[in-house]
């Protein structure tokens, strides 16, 4: 039975907020949602407090299975059960706490200052991390099972005459590996140079225009690929307005035309060796201003761009130093059935074929719209290099000359200045790129706002192969979405939201590490490592470990673990939509009796927490069906209150969750008339009365928290 002490309080708890917030209302019935006595605020009176208090600085876990129950200590992960769509649409994910701690050692680092910038590098299989602040590079370095540990190597500006300006420190925008040492490029006080970092020393480089930007806030996209660097960054601070891709080290330097993109802002670039060295390409991803200025048009296009890798300019003076294979496709994300469309691309992720055949390349793009929900469209790039190969070009109604527009020739032959004319004056394809699938239609959109994307291919213990999701949202979380790569099922399962950070803050940027299965990301803040394999948050027995759907997890030995540990086979489902019924027990466990003694036409109320949001809840009164919550409810709780508390309504309550076939019994109380008193049912009575007294009290709190 649910025990509190009921001291009354003197004054409004501490951790309630100033200013009269509705967030103070918020935290009032979040506390009374506990299952407390508001009057036994903050802790409920004992250490540890009891099941059902806590105080509002730690709120009781609420964990990732339908209704089973965590008990692991100190980080919060929002656990969002699945969204299963059998069209690819998962329906918004519903909001399950859970606990998740590093297994051993300590998962994050603090900076020890405010970094408004960073920029993050980490070499797969390694446990270094180098990120690059104000005027140093950080080297965190996560040992397994030990604390993380940090060290800074100092690389400071010249600041010159920046001083009446603004950024006249060193943002490092730029860590790549060079060698023995790691290239490090930075703004310098807005004359951007370069250093090599060796073994701790740093050596100067001296200013390389195209390395760094002249601001940290400006849109930098650096590509390299062997002894070549592509780089979207201007070389000059004052001319150099029009944004340009540009080959800036390697044969013969090269920059795109001015006018075949307007205001772009760069995502991604990648080299695509293909069947024939002479063959290969550059794509690059951006967004650009919509050509179409009708006032229902989307104010962005997002594109995709090619270029062949061995092109050496033209043949006339207007086209020697320029790009003369450029051509771009419309990257469209977008749900008929709905009429919902994605413009803005906001990153992109290409994930290899892992037979090595570079057209099933999957390339998955997050997308949002102006109200700020996104999309993930995934397409291929033997998709997108068809559709360059074999498109006419927009605006263009007569026949192309040959060679066509974009075709990249064997050696080293230079474009003719016919093709490099008309792809220059119409670069833009007329054949818009689709995303795979029969459907043509988004992997899943949602109402969250993601920014960033990365995806590991892994394989279950069964051998199926998932694709795992894992997006930044706007909040600083990331969410775990899982995909299966049997198309014809088309599940899409949004399973987890992490909350990375010991303080919650906005995440600047993402590495995946596929060898030692780790996420590492960076905030203003601090560094986190994020294990792929979180399946100690999984608790609730069989049934929970594997209604959580997560492939990196089994059952094994009693206990959910991770495939990755496990000495042997582990107990997976096979079937997503049912997959509790692989559990050797047929049934869950059944809520443990909780008991309370309540006075005749005294108000109660009893809550259940809605741990999945594709279940229904309902209150059941011995047969009678009181109170019912759907999937999409709202509230994170499903509440049944008695304002009028008759000897009819005492007996057994049960709260009961169904998703599918899966049942579950998660809460059983039985209400008491006082004149059954024992020592438990007196408390209950207390707890009672201070539920009736500050309910009525609650209003008045309320205008006078508004007011203050």
């Amino acid at each position: 039975m649910t025990s509190c002490s009921f001291s009354l309080p003197s004054k409004l708890p501490s951790w309630l907020p100033t200013g009269g917030t509705p967030e103070a209302l918020l935290l009032v019935g979040r506390w009374l949602s506990l299952g407390c006595s508001p009057l036994s605020l903050p802790g409920c009176g004992m250490t540890p407090p009891p099941p059902g208090c806590a105080s509002l600085g730690a709120p009781r876990a609420r964990v990732p299975s339908p209704l089973a129950r965590s008990r692991l200590p100190l980080r919060l992960l929002l656990l969002l059960w699945t969204a299963a769509a059998t069209q690819g649409h998962p329906k918004s994910g519903p909001r399950i706490s859970a606990v998740w701690k590093g297994r051993a050692g300590q998962d994050w680092v603090d900076f020890g200052l405010a970094e408004p910038h960073t920029v993050l590098f980490h070499e797969p299989g390694s446990s270094s991390v180098w990120v690059g602040g104000r005027g140093k590079v950080y080297l965190f370095d996560f040992p397994e099972g030990k604390n993380a540990s940090v060290r800074t190597v100092n690389i400071g500006s010249t600041k010159g005459s920046c001083l009446d300006k603004r950024d006249c420190e060193n943002y490092i925008t730029l860590l790549e590996r060079q060698g023995e040492g790691l290239l490090t490029c930075g703004t310098n006080a807005r004359r951007p140079s370069c250093w090599r970092l060796v073994n701790g020393t740093v050596e100067s480089l001296g200013e390389r225009r195209g390395y760094a930007p002249f601001s940290p806030d400006e849109n930098s996209l650096v590509l390299f690929d062997g002894d070549e660097v592509y780089s979207t960054i201007r070389k000059q601070e004052y001319n150099g307005k029009i944004p340009r891709f540009r080959r800036i080290q390697g044969e013969i330097e090269l920059y795109t035309s001015d006018t075949v993109m307007q205001n772009p802002q760069f995502i991604k670039a990648t080299i695509v060796h293909q069947d024939q060295a002479y063959d290969d390409k550059i794509y690059y991803f951006f967004r650009e201003d919509n050509p179409d200025k009708n006032p229902e048009a989307p104010l962005n296009v997002s594109r995709v761009a090619q270029l062949c890798r061995g092109d050496q300019g033209g043949e006339s003076s207007l086209s020697v130093s320029k790009w003369n294979t450029f051509l771009k496709a419309m990257l469209v994300c977008s749900d008929v059935a709905t009429n919902k469309n994605f413009n803005r691309l906001q990153d992109v992720f290409l994930l290899p074929d892992p037979n090595g055949q570079w057209r099933d390349t999957r390339v998955y793009g997050v997308f949002s719209n102006p109200w700020n929900y996104s999309a993930v469209c995934v397409y291929s790039l033997g998709d997108i290099d068809k559709v360059f190969r074999t498109s006419s070009l927009k605006g263009y109604h007569t026949s192309l000359p040959n060679p066509r527009p974009g075709k990249c020739l064997p050696d080293r032959q230079p474009i003719p200045t016919e093709t490099f004319q008309v792809a220059d004056s119409h670069p833009e394809v007329a054949q818009r790129v689709e995303p795979m699938g029969p459907l043509k239609t988004p992997l899943f959109h949602s109402k969250y706002h993601y920014q960033k994307v990365v995806v590991h291919r892994m394989q279950a213990s069964r051998g199926e192969t998932f694709h795992v999701l894992y997006l930044t949202t706007d909040r600083g979380t990331i969410h775990k979405v899982v995909e299966s790569e049997e198309r014809e099922r088309s599940l899409v399962f949004n399973i987890m939201e992490i909350q990375p950070f010991h303080h919650p803050a906005a995440i600047q940027a993402v590495s995946l590490d596929t060898e030692r299965r780790k996420l590492y990301v960076s905030s203003q803040w601090e560094v986190s490592q994020v294990p792929l394999d979180l399946c100690e948050v999984y608790s609730g027995g069989c049934h929970g470990c594997l209604m959580a759907r997560d492939p990196y997890c089994g059952w094994d030995q009693g206990r959910c673990v991770s495939i990755y540990s496990s000495q042997g086979p582990v107990l997976q489902s096979i079937n997503p939509a049912e997959p509790h019924t692989e559990c050797p027990n047929p049934k869950p466990d059944k809520a443990p009796l909780q008991k309370v003694s309540l006075a005749r036409n005294s108000r109660y109320y009893l809550s259940c927490p809605m741990e999945s949001r594709h279940a229904t809840y309902s209150w059941r009164h011995e047969e009678n069906v009181e109170q019912s919550c759907e999937p999409g409810h709202q509230s994170p709780n499903c509440i049944l209150f008695i304002e009028n508390l008759t000897a009819r309504q005492y007996g057994h309550y049960r709260c009961e969750a169904q998703e599918g076939s899966y049942f579950r019994e998660a809460q059983h109380w039985e209400l008491l008339p006082e004149d059954g008193a024992t020592a438990e049912h007196l408390l209950g009575r207390a707890q009672a009365l201070a539920t009736s007294l500050w309910l009525g009290v609650l209003p008045t709190l309320a205008l006078g928290l508004l007011v203050h």
